[in-house]
């Protein structure tokens, strides 16, 4: 169902607003476009993880701890790829990248929340 022209009027005026008052969560509760779920991915991820669930239970069933723990393996594997988003065919490399992501010399989750606990530490009396 599509929005009147007034409920739009009103609609641009909250986001022009929420930037204005936060940009940094209106940044990070825009929808990106850069990476999207793949059902196809889901899908193959989702078999790869119930084919990990046989072999696991295989390999308990018959006692060898060396399949078992391949099992868990492919399913760990599996699970991994079903929630990995891809790359659209058609964005930029590096589009969805922040400026304060890419000058961090490490990178990664570590560094992220090694930021956030100092911006922390800053911002307390």
């Amino acid at each position: 169902m599509a929005l009147s022209e007034h409920e739009q009027r009103l609609l641009d005026q909250l986001e022009q607003q929420l930037h204005a008052d936060d940009p940094k969560f209106a940044h990070s509760m825009a929808s990106s476009t850069t990476r999207s779920m793949s059902t196809r991915r889901i899908v193959l991820g989702s078999l790869v993880t119930i084919a990990g669930i046989a072999i696991l239970l295989l390999g308990i069933w018959n006692q060898f701890i060396p399949v078992g723990v391949l099992g868990f393996l492919i399913m760990g594997a599996g699970v991994y790829y079903a929630t990995t988003k891809t790359k659209l065919d058609g964005a930029a490399p590096g589009a969805g990248k922040t400026a304060k992501a890419s000058s961090s010399p490490r990178g990664g989750f570590l560094s992220s929340l090694e930021e956030k606990w100092d911006e922390r530490k800053r911002d307390q009396p």
